[in-house]
């Protein structure tokens, strides 16, 4: 990938190459851009935390809330509940699992995306005879809560705006929520390391380097001495998520016994910091084409960072987690059976006794498998941290899902 110097522009709009948005996409970021502009020429450049909060989750201009936000063959991106419903499927296996440990409990997903996981997973677990009390939805966008509403609304699903504050036991879920926190990014440089800030000059934003702060050069720091070396060498360039583990501590305050399942890309530390890996992460999705400016199209993209699941699970020990299991999907969808899943009709079709699946649906459903599981597409790429509480009860033992090829020693 190439590399973005301080100083280098980045226009509002998409450079050749990029198709244009529509008139009245154009024009929520003309005054995205407006407003970001406005807040640059008031306070100087902003660090990049806030440029990309502003991006995804601003109220009335983010890509979330506003409702920009593209899942499906239509939009910008694909997440694996939209792949197929062996997904959800195989996750409601892992689900009925802990819920018999249990013996009883709910279910909170984070992010709700288009509520495809929630139809396949709470259908899954009707058939198992294990559905959950209460299903909730932690989604703060408005528009994303009307589409899963549409779609979930004889599944007696349930939605919060905000964290529970009562305790309860269950699990906790979220697919691809934690890449979308907001990171910082930064420099290392032969005088050290530099943060590197959004600024706006005449042809648009642009990036500007700063003196590091005290936290990333703690962070950093602390980084070095655990892997053992230095991250990188002069022009390496990398982020870190400094709301990421309060973001995780929140997750586990209300849960008193059961599970937090986390399903992200991402990587352990010292995968995430390897000296190859000298652009860091950072991207961007729109229209089904990746790309690594994220000051172009602000809040009509996506923009997004790999997790860094080490910084995660330490986390959830200071929340008193214990570490369950860290895998890949591949692994953990194969360990929740998804040969089997695979193998059996799909559940429609059987219950109403109808025909098999033509030729070219069967091969559209393997089609999916091989996008969730091959190492080129979703398998090795997402990771799978499994962090619990009080998981002691009937069955005992590793969890179904990370019963496979492990990666905790990446951790």
């Amino acid at each position: 990938r190439r590399r973005r110097m301080p100083g280098e522009v980045s226009g509002p709009f998409p450079p050749a190459g990029l198709p244009a948005p529509g008139p009245a996409a154009a024009a929520h970021g003309r005054q995205a851009a407006e407003r970001l502009r406005r807040r640059i020429e008031r306070h100087g450049p902003i660090p990049f935390t806030e440029y990309m909060d502003f991006c995804l989750h601003d109220p009335r201009y983010g890509y979330y809330p506003a409702g920009r936000c593209g899942f499906g063959a239509e939009g910008d991106f694909v997440t694996a509940p939209e792949v197929s419903p062996l997904f959800g499927r195989c996750v409601a296996r892992q689900f009925e699992e802990v819920l018999t440990r249990l013996g009883g409990g709910e279910i909170l997903e984070v992010g709700g995306g288009t509520g495809a996981f929630a139809e396949s997973c709470l259908a899954e677990l009707a058939r198992a005879g294990r559905p959950p009390p209460r299903y909730r939805i932690l989604e703060t966008s408005g528009a994303l809560r009307a589409r899963q509403r549409e779609r979930l609304a004889a599944l007696g699903a349930a939605w919060l705006e905000r964290l529970p504050e009562e305790p309860f036991e269950g699990i906790v879920f979220a697919n691809e929520v934690a890449d979308a926190l907001p990171v910082e990014r930064f420099r290392v440089t032969p005088a050290g390391l530099e943060s590197l800030h959004v600024d706006f000059g005449p042809a648009g934003f642009r990036w500007a380097a700063r003196p590091a702060g005290t936290a990333l050069l703690g962070h950093v720091a602390a980084i070095e001495k655990r892997i053992g070396r230095r991250i990188g060498a002069p022009g390496y360039e990398s982020e870190w998520c400094p709301s990421g583990p309060a973001w995780l501590g929140a997750l586990a305050a209300p849960l008193r016994r059961g599970l937090v399942l986390l399903i992200d890309y991402g990587y352990g530390e010292a995968e995430y910091y390897h000296p190859d890996r000298i652009a860091g992460t950072l991207g961007c999705h729109y229209r089904h084409r990746w790309h690594d400016d994220p000051l172009i199209l602000p809040t009509l993209q996506d923009i997004t960072a790999s997790v860094d699941f080490s910084a995660l699970a330490r986390a959830g020990d200071a929340a008193g987690l214990e570490r369950l299991g860290f895998t890949t999907q591949a692994w953990f969808l194969f360990g929740c059976g998804l040969a089997c899943a695979f193998a059996e009709p799909e559940p429609a079709a059987s219950e109403r006794g109808g025909p098999a699946p033509s030729p070219e649906a069967a091969a559209a459903r393997a089609r999916a498998v091989r996008r969730l599981t091959l190492p080129g597409e979703m398998g090795e790429r997402i990771r799978v941290l499994g962090l619990g509480r009080g998981l002691d009860g009937e069955g005992g033992g590793v969890l179904r899902g990370f019963g496979g090829r492990g990666l905790d020693g990446r951790l």
